[in-house]
């Protein structure tokens, strides 16, 4: 009986232990958490539009391409690594795609054009900064800039359009009553890769790798191929990001893209990954892009000048980053 007693004490307080330790680990994802629900609680008083079906859809609609991107972010910066390329390559592999679609009208060719690119983008990417140990923020501008001048240079600055109806499903379609694909796509690939960060072995390497690179790669993890892997992911989440956003509007334009590296790794940040590398989540992740989705509804709800949106989305990240800073501080 009273080993029985012992066992039933030490669990229960390994229990207790357990809920500190993941209350502590994930002190900012829940600070976000809850910012996230003052601001919608506070705007469903504000505007009675806000809480309607109507804009809760034209809110996902808006962050779709924001939230692919930021999966792959995510586990770029998780690396200590950043990705600045995916919003080029968002608009470059969605370009081609669509001129591929208006060309001959197949959609299969279309969206392995697209990730052809993505590959050959991601490998140029995770071999330069992981086996030639360049600068992540040097390379990726320069993958940056190379899609953004191939893409005018492609297409000589004109549009495509013309797409066949069916492609237009993935941006448009519904499964279930008004339920959008694309959502549906973004939780089941957030699922997924919450998974393989927390339950594969690359995922536990990924944040091994993040933490302290040269001690993983000592202790015998290929840090250089986790690095690689990393950037291709990243690479893949913008051409799936440019798919559905070319598929949304069955239009594409070479301006498609620019600047979206902005949002996706403001919402990262917002979210608790620590541009440091080693820490972060998806579910963290999520929180930062609805965040950044409902801050830009709410001004254009209240009527604010859009220009100001760019000064409210910047506040927020210097505070998410202020958090991060106080709460490493409490650590120490």
């Amino acid at each position: 009986m009273k080993g029985a007693d012992g066992r039933e004490n030490w669990n229960a307080e390994y229990k207790r232990m357990r809920r500190i330790w993941t209350l502590r680990n994930n002190r900012t994802e829940l600070m976000m958490l809850g910012v996230l629900l003052f601001g919608c609680i506070l705007m469903s008083v504000i505007s009675q539009t806000f809480f309607t079906k109507g804009n809760l859809l034209n809110i996902c609609s808006q962050q779709s391409t924001t939230a692919l991107m930021a999966i792959g972010m995510t586990m770029v910066i998780i690396t200590g690594g950043i990705d600045l390329s995916v919003g080029t390559l968002l608009g470059f592999s969605g370009m081609l795609a669509a001129i591929e679609l208006q060309n001959s009208g197949n959609i299969f060719k279309a969206i392995l054009i697209a990730y052809g690119l993505a590959l050959v983008i991601g490998l140029i990417n995770g071999y330069l900064i992981g086996y030639m140990k360049l600068p992540a923020f040097i390379v990726t501008l320069g993958t940056q800039k190379v899609c953004q001048s191939m893409n005018y240079v492609v297409t000589d600055g004109s549009s495509a359009s013309k797409f066949p109806e069916a492609f237009g499903f993935i941006g448009k379609g519904k499964l279930i009553g008004d339920i959008p694909f694309y959502l549906v796509m973004i939780i089941i690939l957030y699922i997924i890769f919450s998974l393989v960060m927390t339950k594969v072995k690359y995922g536990r390497f990924l944040y091994a790798t993040g933490s302290n690179e040269e001690a993983s790669r000592l202790s015998g993890i290929k840090t250089k191929k986790v690095i690689m892997i990393t950037y291709v992911i990243s690479a893949f989440m913008a051409a799936t990001a440019g798919l559905v956003m070319i598929s949304r509007l069955m239009a594409c334009d070479p301006t498609y893209g620019n600047g979206a590296e902005m949002d996706v790794i403001a919402a990262v940040v917002i979210g608790g990954t620590f541009m440091s590398g080693g820490k972060g989540t998806l579910w963290g992740t999520a929180i930062g892009v609805f965040i950044v989705g409902v801050l830009r509804n709410s001004l254009n709800l209240l009527g604010v000048n859009t220009f100001w949106q760019g000064t409210a989305i910047g506040v927020v990240i210097i505070l998410a980053v202020l958090a991060e800073q106080l709460s490493h501080k409490k650590k120490g």
